[in-house]
């Protein structure tokens, strides 16, 4: 029998006990109980908030107002201004992050699984839309259908739990009926990046000892490419088509699912949150994709934290334009239709001159973006459309600060929800407030409340520097540092799960980081905080790159370029010169019909930027490659340097007695490389 307490009668012992350690770690890591006024000064808090909330019955939200301003007036927080711009702030982000977690604690109560939450769905709207796709509507109905048929499919097959099968077919509502139904026989799916092709196609297949592939016959030209690199023979994997195919040797699937039952799969998996849902591969910006682990718990968490934070609505209807074999499509917005039964419309690819064609078709409250995507829909010529939509939200990640302002206007957006994070790391932040250019915050007032960090780094090694203890040092207020997230086991919001490659993990763990013992997940990006905690992206930590002394950052530059050349695509990364130390700025522009006005953008790039960020050379190219998600790649053309003796691209130096870039020929790189022209 469980003891209720406090307001309402909402918790139980067990509740208020997680709350009380919840708070006791709180306190203990802001204050610092070392020392004896600062250790007054926060049982003075604590015992405020715990009279109140516990003896009165007053809400907790309150109680920690109250107690926080005892704190106050008992000389604990000097810094007046930053409390009263952030107070309502971060008591609104601890009053949804404590629903997010009651959420939480309720699916790791019953050891929910995500087929078991949409099965619940099912009963409870079982004819509401649930996926739309062109002109196609499925059900939940439909939705749970399906999922069952393909579950009952595959064991009939002989697959088990534990078993691996990638998906590799285009965003269609078949793709996530497909690997629904395969969860609930716990086989585990690896979602596919439908744009790879030849070796890293075939590594991603086998990189998790897929059993089986599933492929679309739009995709079967990649498929019979790949197949030698995979070899099937050797690995004993099956391939399965959605749709008609003859050029391929591969069993049809759509028969064998039509002719399974309906009902819920006497094999289903009872369950485990903990257990791995399915796998999704990092962009690849550089390297082969890696695959990362999503579990149950971390879906639930991520999906909990775009509908609490962004305060979504049970008839919110989605529209998303992303691949749903990346996170931000396949988690992010699908997530809010498989967790908490909102309607979602997908698209096949993204297409800028559509985008507000399709909101308006499937009568979108809440859009997604990604990446360069804001970018390219400013690009596009105005028309009504875009102003007649019913968006009141449109959240994801990489709207550019230098764009903002202008894309909010333009496109008649009330609120914009800018987060920052990763399809593997625990380093996560929203902005919930409309703050311009912010990717999220980290409340001064009681930091550790949410355990991520800014660290300082050597921008020389790119390692974390340590104090005299060995102890990684936080970051003040303007002081660019990498962002970290503490890691704490069996806690699905501070897990790090990493990916199938061990070796892979360990590179993204750093050890006695706050403390001796401790662990935290490196993101590898570099943010810089303001004096009331909110967070601005500077740069890839990769991508930061050292010139005459100074860091330059390359997300700057290049926004800088985009917006002067009418959002162009464009990357600026550092080149290795002879004799020089450190590496010179370049940058690869999208100008397939050479237009740009060289004499224009040198004098804006050396109006805007300090001497030392200019880029000293232009690529001009035809395109630039992007990932799935609309990530420009620079790794390769970073390798390939500045040498037009390689390149087949037009290069350019900027010449400062001319006050322009001119085109670099054979001769003037040899005259850079042994010093004749000094940079």
């Amino acid at each position: 029998m469980s003891t209720k307490l406090g307001f309402c009668g909402m918790m139980d012992i067990n509740e208020l006990y997680y709350w009380y350690c919840y708070f006791i770690n709180c306190v203990n890591d802001l204050f610092g109980l070392n020392k004896l006024l600062h250790l007054a000064r926060g049982i003075l808090l604590l015992g405020t908030m715990l009279v109140l909330w516990l003896y009165f019955g007053i809400h907790v939200i309150i109680s920690v107002v109250l107690g926080y301003l005892v704190f106050y007036f008992a000389g604990g927080d000097k810094h007046a201004k930053v409390v009263y711009n952030s107070m309502g702030r971060d008591l609104s982000a601890l009053y949804r992050l404590l629903k997010m977690k009651r959420f939480i604690r309720k699916c790791r109560k019953h050891n929910s699984t995500v087929g078991k939450v949409f099965q619940h769905l099912t009963k409870k709207h079982p004819n509401k839309i649930c996926l739309m796709h062109e002109d196609r509507r499925w059900t939940f109905q439909q939705v749970e259908d399906y999922s069952n048929q393909v579950a009952n499919c595959f064991a009939a097959l002989g697959f088990r739990r534990g078993d691996e099968i990638a998906i590799f077919m285009e965003s269609k509502l078949e793709f996530i009926a497909l690997w629904l139904g395969l969860s609930k026989i716990g086989v585990v799916p690896a979602l596919i990046n439908s744009n790879l092709r030849l070796q890293p196609l075939a590594f991603s297949i086998t990189v998790v000892n897929c059993k089986a592939v599933i492929f679309g016959n739009e995709l079967v030209d990649a498929i019979k490419e790949a197949a030698p690199l995979i070899g099937a023979e050797t690995n004993g994997i099956q391939y399965f088509c959605m749709g008609e195919v003859q050029s391929f040797p591969a069993k049809p699937l759509e028969p064998l699912i039509n002719e399974s039952s309906k009902m819920e799969p006497i094999q289903q998996n009872k369950g485990n949150m903990d257990d791995r849902l399915f796998y999704v591969y990092t962009s690849g910006t550089t390297g082969m994709p890696k695959a990362a682990i999503i579990r149950h718990s971390r879906f639930m968490w991520l999906g909990a934290g775009i509908n609490f934070m962004n305060c979504i609505q049970k008839d919110d209807i989605f529209y998303t334009p992303l691949p749903l074999y990346h996170t931000a499509g396949g988690i992010l917005s699908l997530s809010q239709t498989i967790l908490f039964g909102n309607s979602l419309a997908i698209r096949t690819k993204f297409s800028a001159s559509k985008f507000w064609d399709d909101c308006i078709k499937y009568e979108a409250t809440v859009a997604q973006y990604i990446g360069e995507l804001c970018r390219y829909l400013l690009a596009q010529p105005e028309k009504p459309q875009e102003r007649q939509h019913k968006l009141r939200l449109i959240y994801g990640n990489g709207l550019r600060p230098q764009i903002w302002e202008n894309f909010v206007s333009r496109f008649n957006i009330p609120n914009v929800g800018e987060l920052y994070g990763s399809t593997e790391g625990n380093a996560n932040v929203i902005n919930i407030d409309n703050k311009v250019g912010a990717v999220g915050f980290m409340s001064r007032i009681i930091p550790t409340i949410y355990p991520v960090s800014l660290i300082k780094i050597d921008t020389a090694t790119g390692e974390p520097v340590r104090d005299k203890n060995g102890l990684c040092i936080r970051c003040e207020p303007g002081e660019p540092g990498e962002f970290v997230g503490k890691i704490i086991t069996n806690d699905p919001i501070r897990q790090f799960d990493g990916y199938v490659n061990q070796s892979a993990t360990k590179k993204k763990i750093i050890r006695d980081c706050f403390q001796k013992g401790d662990t935290a997940f490196l993101s590898g990006d570099m943010l810089v905080m303001d004096e009331n905690g909110y967070l601005y992206f500077v740069d890839r930590t990769g991508d930061t790159f050292r010139w005459r002394g100074e860091n330059v950052s390359t997300m700057e530059i290049e926004a800088l370029i985009s917006n002067f050349l009418k959002h162009a695509d464009s990357v600026v990364y550092g080149v290795e010169v002879p004799n020089n130390e450190g590496r010179a700025g370049m940058a690869a522009i999208s100008d397939p019909n050479h237009a740009v006005d060289f004499d224009a953008l040198y004098a804006e790039l050396t109006k805007c930027l300090p001497s030392y960020a200019v880029p000293l050379f232009i690529r001009i190219c035809d395109t630039i490659e992007s990932t799935g998600t609309f990530k420009l790649k620079k790794f390769d053309l970073q390798k390939q340097g500045f040498d037009p003796n390689v390149i087949k691209d037009p290069i350019f130096f900027g010449d400062k007695k001319s006050h322009t870039y001119k085109p670099l020929t054979p001769e003037t790189y040899a005259a850079i490389c042994n010093g004749s022209i000094r940079l």
